[in-house]
This record gives C-alpha cells, structure tokens and sequence, in this order.
C-alpha cells in the first residue's frame, strides 16, 4: 500500500492500464534548522535523511543559516538553502552560560512587530511552495506556515516557551512574546517530542517519541592506530557544542593512561591532547570509537553517546531549564557523572573520570525514535 504522504502529494497513476503513468512529482519539503549550537542540527539530520531514504526523490529545502559544508556533514544532499535563521535560541555568553538580559532584549524586540515578521517569512516560504515544514525549533517558521495553511511539525526535545519562561517570570514585556511563541507551537499540526524531552504538558498537539539520533560506527582500533595509542590508553573527547568555549587546558593535570581529544582551534598545548579534526573522523564515529565523552548536557552529544554505549563526564550548566530531563535520562538509559564549573576549570575530576573509565560501556540505546518520526510525518499526509 502506497504511504500516506505519497498519495496526497505526488498523485497516483491512472486506473486504465493502457494509460501511460503520469509523471511523479515527489513531495517538497522545508526543514527550518536552529542555529543555537549543533544540537538541532544533529537532531533533525537522521529524520530527514530518513525521509530521503523512503524517497530518493524527495525534495528537501533547509532553512538554516549554517554553512552549507556543516549541513552536508550531517544531511544527505541534494538540499536546497535558504539562508536565513527564524529563531536565534539564546544569546550565550560561552557553552554554559547564556546571557539572559541580551536574550530578553532580543526577544522583546523580535516580537515588536510580530506580525510584520510573520508576514515576511510567509511570503519566503509561498515562493518555494513546500508541502510540509518541519522546524527543530524555530516557531516563526511555524506561524509562518499556519498563515499559508501549509502543514507543520515541530520536532525537538525542547521549546523556547519552556527554556524562557522559567527564566522570566519576573519580566512583565516576556508576556506577550511567550503567547505568540506558545500560539506558534500549539498550532502546528504535531510537535514530537524527542526523548529525552522536557515536560511540554500545556501543548495539545504534543507526542512522544524515542531518541532521535545517528550512531557512529565503531572504529575504536583505527582511532586507536590514527592517534598513536599505547596498547593501555583511553580516547577521551572533549566537546562543548556549538557554541565556541575553550576551557583553560594548561591548568589542567596529566590524567594517566587518557588521551584527550580536543577541537584544533583551541590550540592546546596540555601534553596529553590531540585535535581531533585530524583523525578523519565525523563526529558520530569519533564519539562511538572513544572511551569517554567530556562535555556538556546536551542533546545530541548525549544521545550518540548513549546510541553508542559511550559513559559521560558533563559539566554543570546551572539553572538551564533543559538540564534536568537530559540528565535523568542518562541516568537511566546511559552512564553518566556531573562535575562543576570549578571542577572543569582546574581539571579536579580525574576520580569521576577514572571511575566512568573503569566501568566502560554500557548496552546502547537504540535510535527508535527515527523510524517514529518519519512514519508521523508519513501519516500526517493520510489527513485530508
């Protein structure tokens, strides 16, 4: 039986068998990406490269303004790109820490004329004319598609309703942006909610799937051989994300038998580091063949670090409103240990960093929430 979305967008051949086939016309569809950081990124990617394997033929338009050469490192091509971003998350001062008073301000302004902006992506979303828009997890992109009545969904393990409310509720001028924002959400046709996910109990449309993410390929000895191990050594990669933070390595002590892997444009200069954009591998591979993952809670480096049975070091992120869910997770789906800020700063963690060591991996968890999404959005085209 032909799949819902096949039918409603790229037709059906005709019923006379002497009848020629009509050409096919596969369905458009417009995927709005956060910039904030490279989780949306890396949440967004399996689904849509999901979706191109059940289509080879799909036409796929991001809306992100990410550099086309990061996408393609995580998205199948052909996509076509719209540079633009709809929605900026949070300002961040670093990795951890975001900047509250400018990410009010710019929120108080970005909804000054609100629907002067939703008009505007409207009309740059009618040029292209998709069938669907999927936003991981710009909202004005959402309203944008409900003012052309083109269906929507919005996927993502957070909203920016729920990561600023808590953050605001002392702000009077945040009220009438959280309405707009929670209106954008609400109306979409579905908003799956990624595991691990935050509550989100105020939306209707809201449902639950499994962890959306890629697993690496393991190629532990490779990595092992490409850094030059001694037979007894531990890979550990250190990565915080999209947002550009460099811890103060050189304070850092030599932690015996590990390895860190680190990006190069840090320049570290601790004898025991490596950059790890020179072992050739994407991220998901590196993550898979290492021993540990030091980084922060996250989305997606948590996620491909539990697909892949990886333990985790993470760095306390304070009163962000997402860590809570990321966290719990790990401890029941994963391996994991926090450390502070002051602790990542000095480097005083080699005891929680030798225990998740010796421990080594645990049973991996499995992508399901993939193959979920992907049949959502199929079964949405089954609506009339």
């Amino acid at each position: 039986m032909e799949d819902g979305l096949f039918r409603r967008w790229a037709g059906a051949y005709p019923a006379s068998t002497t009848d020629q086939p009509k050409p096919i016309s596969m369905p458009h569809l417009l995927a709005a990406i956060s910039p904030h950081g490279f989780g949306h990124l890396a949440q967004c990617a399996p689904v849509l490269n999901g979706l191109r394997r059940r289509w080879p033929d799909l036409r796929l338009t991001l809306r992100s303004p990410a550099p086309r050469a990061l996408l393609e490192s995580r998205i199948e091509p052909p996509f076509e790109l719209m540079a633009a971003a709809d929605d900026f998350g949070m300002v961040q001062e670093d990795a951890l820490s975001a900047d509250l008073a400018a990410s009010i301000t710019a929120y108080i302004e970005l909804h000054r004329h609100w629907p002067q902006r939703v008009a505007t992506v409207a009309t740059e979303l009618a040029a292209v004319a998709p069938d669907l828009v999927l936003a991981d997890v710009p909202y004005l992109t959402l309203a944008a598609a409900q003012t052309i009545g083109v269906p929507s969904v919005a996927m993502c393990c957070l909203n920016w309703v729920d990561i600023l409310a808590p953050l605001t509720v002392e702000v009077p001028a945040m009220a009438a942006p959280l309405e707009q924002m929670r209106a954008a959400y609400a109306g979409a046709d579905l908003f799956l909610r990624t595991a691990p996910a935050m509550p989100m109990s105020w939306l209707p449309n809201a449902r639950t799937i499994g962890p959306v993410m890629a697993v690496g390929r393991q190629r532990r000895a490779e990595l092992a051989a490409r850094c030059g191990l001694a037979p007894a050594e531990q890979i550990v990669v250190v990565a915080l994300g999209g947002v550009p933070t460099r811890p103060p390595l050189e304070r850092w002590p030599h932690f015996p038998g590990v390895r860190l892997l680190v990006p190069e444009a840090w320049q570290a200069r601790h004898p025991a580091t490596l950059p790890l954009e020179r072992v050739g591998f994407s991220f998901s591979d590196l993550i898979a063949s290492s021993d540990l993952v030091l980084t922060k809670p996250g989305y997606g480096t948590f996620t491909e670090a539990a697909g892949s049975g990886v333990p985790v070091l993470w760095v306390d992120r304070g009163d962000w409103p997402e860590q809570p869910s990321l966290v719990q997770w790990l401890a029941h789906h994963g391996r994991g240990e926090g450390i502070s800020r002051a602790q990542f700063a000095t480097g005083d963690f080699g005891a929680p960093l030798s225990r998740l060591l010796a421990a080594g991996r645990h049973p991996a968890v499995a992508p399901s929430g993939v193959e979920q999404a992907v049949e959502q959005l199929v079964r949405l085209g089954t609506c009339p």
